[in-house]
């Protein structure tokens, strides 16, 4: 199912694109959106949709090309027929006028040298605006719910919150009123209240303005709540296209409902065994009383407590800023805490750390494109702890590296690769094995599904629960994300500004949230129950 064509705002038919070397990986793709309509293209890493996508501005990222297929702009003489038979210097004029794009990152979005007003108004002319620019400019912001005084105007994007940016990002794609917007997983790294604002905005101005929108996501619970249709993309192929409703709750393709299986649910009732607790576990493993931190005049914690007992997982959860990441960073040790104690096992963590300690926390950043050295194999990146923290010899070193390998589920081929060659999914697997090469007691996860597409994103949470069975591994799982709750933990401590304002177990605080706050989060968590 499509939109008509002869009423679509764009439409890409029969699209091919192939890599330099011959290798083809877009099928003959077809789509068509209609004004005011948003169009989901979603998909695991690799299926496409963003290669699709931008094809709608014109652009195939390096080493890849168009060898087949037409996208045409209806309405536009200049655009009617294809836009990817006119010249280069034609389609640069055609971008950020008639069709624009919101890319993923915003913090990368914008140039940190240019303050917000100057981010704005260079779009505009630079495809000669004849109409007032600064008072454009303001109704631009304002439409995305900025603020559109001079002091605002003023800033830097170092100055703004990643909402704030992305909406600066979405001001400046909408400040021409194109026909087409191309937005490219703008709510990846938000947390569940900026990213519910910034969807209510992105809804908001292509419902007024008529324009005409492909949305790329890997997350079916946003689609749920913000598209009109989906168009499901496996392997550089479209597999099923339709409404919201029809695709999300009567998919016909098995990708499809595989894809929706893996989507977290706060509704789903998840079976596990029963962590230990005070009541029957003795003393808990790590402890931390009044735990602070302050940067300069700002309190970044304040009196933080918490507990963690042998073989549990506590999801720490909060939105951006409430101080998770110093939390927990200052656990394993990664930065000093200026109030407060630690104790591990009953005894003092010191600072700085003993190798002992050391061994004993480990930490799982974020990213799985930016932990790993990309110069180092995955074998020497999982040495290096083994080397300065452990007095194995050589050969213990390498067995044991091969034997985690194991335990991720990466086999000893993965040993002498490096990480360009690796997909985001297994090189989380390969800082979570670099992480337990030590054989900690404590795996701090920090955000570590957040960059990963659902199916990938439930893979990484087996594997996280098998580690816990296996290896009976406490684990802190810090995340802006309440719907994986269910999924992973056994206890949730909700952070606010640098204070823990609820604690219980994961039942007690989905079915019951005694803070205001917890309820706001709970209420903007994506569901897949919006599906129209």
């Amino acid at each position: 199912m499509t939109a008509d064509t002869t009423t679509a705002t764009i439409s890409c038919s029969g699209l091919r694109v192939a890599t330099t070397g011959g290798r083809e990986v877009l099928h003959g793709v077809d789509y068509a959106v209609a004004p005011g309509e948003i169009l989901a293209l979603v998909g695991e890493s690799g299926s496409g949709k963003t290669t699709a996508a931008l094809a709608a501005l014109g652009h195939f990222r390096t080493g890849l090309g168009c060898t087949g297929g037409t996208i045409a702009f209806h309405g536009h003489t200049e655009t009617h027929d294809d836009l990817l038979a006119l010249p280069e210097a034609t389609i640069r004029g055609v971008r950020g006028r008639l069709v624009s794009y919101v890319p993923q990152d915003p913090a990368l979005s914008l140039n940190p040298l240019l303050r917000i007003d100057t981010q704005v108004s260079e779009v505009l002319v630079a495809h000669g605006y004849t109409g007032d620019v600064a008072a454009r400019v303001r109704e631009v912001l304002d439409d995305v719910g900025l603020p559109t005084d001079d002091t605002f105007l003023s800033r830097y994007p170092h100055q703004l919150s990643g909402g704030q940016q992305q909406r600066v990002g979405i001001a400046a794609a909408f400040a021409n009123r194109p026909d087409v917007v191309v937005l490219d997983e703008p709510t990846t790294g938000l947390d569940v209240t900026t990213q519910d604002l910034v969807l209510d905005t992105v809804r908001d101005l292509v419902t007024r303005s008529r324009t005409a929108a492909l949305y790329i996501t890997h997350d079916l619970a946003v689609v749920a709540g913000l598209a009109d249709r989906v168009a499901v993309m496996q392997g550089g192929e479209v597999v099923e296209t339709g409404t919201v409703t029809q695709v999300l709750t009567a998919p016909e393709h098995p990708y499809t409902r595989d894809l929706i299986a893996a989507v977290p649910d706060l509704n789903r009732a998840v079976e596990r065994e029963n962590a230990p607790s005070g009541d029957d576990a003795g003393e808990p493993l790590l402890r931390v009383t009044g735990a602070g931190k302050r940067y300069g005049p700002k309190t970044v914690l304040d009196g933080i407590d918490l507990e963690l007992w042998p073989g549990e997982c506590l999801m720490l959860l909060g939105e951006s800023g409430s101080g998770k990441t110093t939390l927990a960073r200052g656990l394993a040790g990664l930065l000093d805490l200026d109030d407060g104690s630690l104790t591990l096992n009953g005894e003092p963590l010191a600072t700085p750390r003993s190798y002992a300690q050391l061994r004993s926390v480990q930490y799982v950043f974020q990213s799985p494109f930016a932990s790993l050295n990309p110069r180092r194999t995955i074998a020497s990146s999982l040495e290096v702890p083994l080397r300065h923290l452990t007095d194995l010899d050589a050969g213990a070193r390498e067995a044991r590296v091969l034997d985690m390998l194991n335990q991720v589920r990466l086999d000893e081929s993965f040993a002498h690769r490096y990480p360009g060659g690796l997909s985001g999914g297994e090189r989380q697997r390969a800082a979570i094995a670099r992480a337990l090469v030590t054989a900690p007691n404590v795996l701090v996860c920090d955000e570590v599904t957040s960059a990963l597409d659902v199916s990938v994103q439930a893979r990484i949470i087996d594997l996280l629960a098998t580690v816990r069975r296996e290896l009976g591994t406490a684990m802190l799982f810090v995340t802006h994300n309440i719907a994986l709750a269910r999924e992973v933990a056994d206890r949730i401590a909700v952070l606010q500004g640098g204070r823990i304002v609820e604690q219980g177990t994961v039942e007690e605080v989905l079915a019951d949230p005694q803070h205001s706050y917890t309820r706001e989060l709970l209420e903007h968590t994506p569901s897949m129950t919006a599906a129209r």
